[in-house]
């Protein structure tokens, strides 16, 4: 396992229509020790998306640099895996076959692709299920095969981008123990981006909250609750006082955009 580390990034766009320069996020630096989870959270449009893109090699940066293990981020890489809020799986593949994707784009036969993906489908419940289409399977299901495509590849870094986003608030919940379980076992470091406070809670080791436009890191708050965590700790009073100071924290980020008087756009 490696460390993620961002070097002052600054990421700026330039408006279609206007022209106009936009800056989505400043001289943002920040790290992920490895084996660690850190999520990620802020108002709508400070950037976190976008900052998740960075560190995949999708998106470069204006100025700065991710590097991984010491290595600058070039593009996309082996090194890294991204879960994103759509499972997007393959229609016409099997379960298992979704799940062998990236192994078969990497050169594995498709032999020794089913071994692992069958490690996989163990690994997030869906054993029984491997011949499956996605059309047959729930939306938390199709997650799990994302989660299992990500996984298979071995990444050193796991990339989620509010990957429950789209399920219901009994299916989240019931996903986010099955995120942590599945971390625990595998020790994967893993950046979250998330915009509920008590998901965040749930899951990080570390929370990194995020300024309005442009993205910059306004606090990095530890979470030093014992594992595994029940959700019936989320009425605790240690639970409490974290969610209360990011609570805050947030709200000053609000305050600033109504005081402002122009609403976030999503980036």
């Amino acid at each position: 396992m490696i460390n993620l580390e961002a070097r002052r990034i600054s990421i700026e766009f330039q408006m279609r229509r206007t022209g106009d320069r936009l800056m989505a996020i400043q001289d943002m630096s920040f790290i992920v020790e490895p084996g660690k989870f850190v999520c990620i959270v802020g108002t709508s449009g400070c950037g976190k998306t976008t900052l998740l893109n960075v560190v995949a090699g999708l998106q470069k940066p204006s100025s700065g640099e991710i590097l991984l293990g010491g290595i600058p981020v070039k593009g996309p890489g082996r090194d890294r895996a991204m879960v994103f809020q759509s499972a997007a799986l393959f229609p016409w593949r099997t379960v298992i076959r979704n799940i062998t994707y990236g192994l078969e784009m990497q050169g594995y036969s498709l032999k020794v692709a089913k071994i692992a993906a069958r490690d996989m489908i163990e690994l997030v419940g869906l054993s029984g299920f491997e011949e499956s289409f996605p059309r047959e399977l729930s939306g938390g299901m199709q997650q799990r095969v994302n989660l299992a495509r990500a996984l298979v590849t071995k990444p050193d870094l796991l990339l989620m981008d509010e990957p429950f986003a789209n399920l219901d608030g009994q299916m989240r919940e019931l996903m986010q123990t099955e995120i942590e379980r599945i971390w625990l076992q595998t020790g994967q470091t893993t950046l979250f981006v998330t915009h509920l406070i008590d998901e965040a809670i749930f899951l990080a080791d570390e929370i990194i909250v995020m300024t309005n436009r442009p993205g910059k890191v306004k606090a990095d708050i530890a979470v030093h609750l014992p594992r595994p965590r029940l959700h019936s700790f989320k009425k605790s009073a240690e639970f409490f006082a974290i969610e209360e100071k990011l609570r805050d924290l947030i709200q000053e980020e609000f305050a600033q955009i109504i005081h402002q008087g122009s609403p976030p756009e999503i980036l």
